[in-house]
């Protein structure tokens, strides 16, 4: 499978972050990177709006959705896409997830 889109979403601060969409079943090589696992809708025009459902971050993408602790969340809230900001400083990635979860209410986040 391949990326489905492109997105951009924003912080709590406005900054804006780049995101690749991916099926939710999507296998991912090993890097790290802030995800938002999200349930995308299609939209009249063609292109798809996202409604979040958990916001995370990992120094190992596929190893972190071999057995996520919200796996049965995902599945609860219909997750069918990951959208993904490739990050492999730390601190960034901490940073960015935080400024993202206190703009955005995630059912699965807490």
């Amino acid at each position: 499978m391949s990326k489905i889109a492109d997105a951009t979403f924003h912080g709590v601060s406005e900054n804006s972050y780049s995101f690749e969409v991916y099926p939710f079943d999507q296998e991912f090589r090993q890097v790290g990177a802030v995800y938002i696992v999200t349930k995308r809708t299609l939209k009249s025009d063609g292109g798809g709006s996202h409604s979040f459902i958990y916001i995370g971050q990992t120094g190992n993408l596929p190893q972190r959705f071999d057995s996520h602790h919200k796996a049965n969340c995902f599945t609860r809230h219909k997750a069918n896409c990951i959208c993904v900001h490739v990050e492999s400083d730390e601190d960034t990635r901490f940073a960015i997830e935080t400024d993202l979860c206190r703009r955005h209410i995630t059912p699965c986040n807490g």
